[in-house]
C-alpha cells in the first residue's frame, strides 16, 4: 500500500463522526505523518487528517506515532553535557500575559544547569507572543542551526541557547501555513514541544499544562521521546510558569513513572502577588503591536535578571525553584528559591543572556 492509499484508508476510518470514527495504530499514524511531512499528501487530505484526529481525540499510540515521525525527520544533536534541561513552552505563544520563561535559560545556566529552549515565530491557535520574537528584540540570532546551538549550550560561559523549529525540523515548520488555515489546535501543538532538538547524556523536559488529563500523556510522550525525566507544571496559558497568586500543582516523572505530585504555594517561598501573571498592557494588545510588546517584555526581563524586584523577578524565582527541586539540586523549594534569588541579585545571569 503506497502513502496515498494509506491516507485514503485512514481518513475513511477516522473521519466518520463522533460515534463511528475508529482509531489507527501507532505505525499507521507514524507512516501517515511521514507522508505529510515528505509532501506526499495534498494539503486538503493533510488538513482532514489533522482535524479528524483532533475531533475524535487522539489515542496515546497515535500521539506516539506522530511524535516518532517528527523525531525521525529532525536534525537532532547529541551534546556532551551530563544534564540538559529542555524547556517546552507552547509554540503558539502568549496573548493574555507576559512570557517570563524566555529569561529562564540564562538563569538556569548560571545555576549550573545547561538549558535549551525552542519554538517558532507564530502559529495557530493563539498567534501569540513567542520566544523567537522576544529573542529577536534582544538581537539574539534566532536562526542558529542545531550544531551552533549545541556549542552555546556546551560553552560553560554561556550554557544555554534558543533553537528554532525552522532549523531543527524544517519539514514540520513548512506546515505552519496549513496549520494557520486550520486555525484550531491539532496534535502537532501537543507533540512538537517534545521533539528535543538537542540531547544531553540525560535530558529533562519541563512542560506546562492546563487541563488535568495532560500530565500522564505528556510524561508518557516524554519517556518515549527519550527524555530521562519530565516536570509538568500547571502554568499560566499552558506555559511553564505557574500562577504567582494562587496554589498550583506540579508532577515530577522519572523514566515515565510518577515520582511526586506536589501542591505548590508561591507564598511558601516568599512570592506574594495580587495578580497571577503580568498582563499585556492595553496599548500593546493585538498582533499589530507584537514587535513593540516583544521589546517591552525584553526590557522587563533584563531588569529582572539585573536583580530588580517585581512580578517578573518573582516568576523567575518560582519557576527556576521548581526545576532545581525536580532535578534534586535542592531538597526544598524554599532553599531552592534562596539560591535563585542570590543568583538574580548578583546580575550574573544577565551576562549570560547578553552572551553572543
Amino acid at each position: 500500500m503506497n502513502s496515498k492509499e494509506l491516507m485514503h484508508s485512514i481518513i475513511q476510518r477516522i473521519a466518520t463522526g463522533p460515534e463511528l470514527s475508529k482509531s489507527i495504530s501507532l505505525e499507521e499514524s507514524k507512516q501517515a505523518m511521514e507522508a505529510i511531512l515528505n509532501n506526499e499528501i495534498d494539503e486538503v487530505q493533510s488538513a482532514i487528517f489533522l482535524i479528524a484526529m483532533r475531533m475524535k481525540r487522539e489515542t496515546m499510540d497515535e500521539n506516539i506515532g506522530i511524535l516518532m515521525a517528527l523525531i525521525g525527520l529532525t536534525n537532532q544533536e547529541q551534546s556532551s553535557v551530563e544534564n540538559l534541561v529542555d524547556l517546552g513552552d507552547p509554540y503558539s505563544g502568549y496573548n493574555r500575559t507576559i512570557p517570563i520563561s524566555s529569561f529562564l535559560p540564562p538563569l538556569l545556566a548560571e545555576l549550573g544547569i545547561p538549558t535549551v529552549i525552542h519554538g517558532l515565530n507564530s502559529v495557530s491557535p493563539k498567534f501569540g507572543l513567542t520566544h523567537r520574537q522576544i529573542y529577536q528584540a534582544l538581537d539574539f540570532d534566532v536562526n542558529l542551526n542545531t550544531g551552533s546551538a549545541k556549542k552555546r549550550v556546551e560553552d560553560e560561559s554561556i550554557g544555554w541557547s534558543y533553537v528554532d523549529q525552522s532549523q531543527y525540523c524544517n519539514v514540520l515548520h513548512s506546515l505552519v501555513p496549513l496549520r494557520n488555515k486550520i486555525i484550531k489546535r491539532t496534535v502537532l501543538n501537543t507533540v512538537e514541544s517534545l521533539i528535543g532538538p538537542i540531547r544531553g547524556v540525560n535530558t529533562h523536559a519541563v512542560l506546562g499544562y492546563v487541563h488535568k488529563p495532560y500530565p500522564p500523556i505528556y510524561a508518557s510522550l516524554a519517556q518515549r521521546s527519550g527524555f530521562s525525566s519530565s516536570l509538568l507544571i500547571r502554568g499560566v496559558e499552558g506555559g511553564i510558569v505557574p500562577s504567582l497568586r494562587q496554589k498550583g500543582l506540579m508532577y515530577s516523572y522519572y523514566e515515565g513513572v510518577e515520582k511526586d505530585k506536589v501542591d505548590i504555594d508561591p507564598k511558601k517561598i516568599g512570592v506574594i502577588q495580587e495578580l497571577r501573571a503580568i498582563g499585556v498592557p492595553k496599548k500593546l494588545e493585538g498582533s499589530a503591536q507584537q514587535s513593540s510588546l516583544a521589546k517591552y517584555v525584553s526590557n522587563l526581563g533584563l531588569e529582572a535578571l539585573s536583580g530588580d524586584k517585581g512580578m517578573f523577578y518573582d516568576g523567575l524565582v518560582y519557576s527556576a525553584s521548581l526545576i532545581l527541586w525536580h532535578l534534586g539540586r535542592e531538597k526544598s523549594l524554599l532553599s531552592a528559591s534562596e539560591k535563585v534569588r542570590s543568583v538574580l541579585d548578583s546580575s550574573k545571569a544577565l551576562e549570560r543572556m547578553k552572551a553572543k
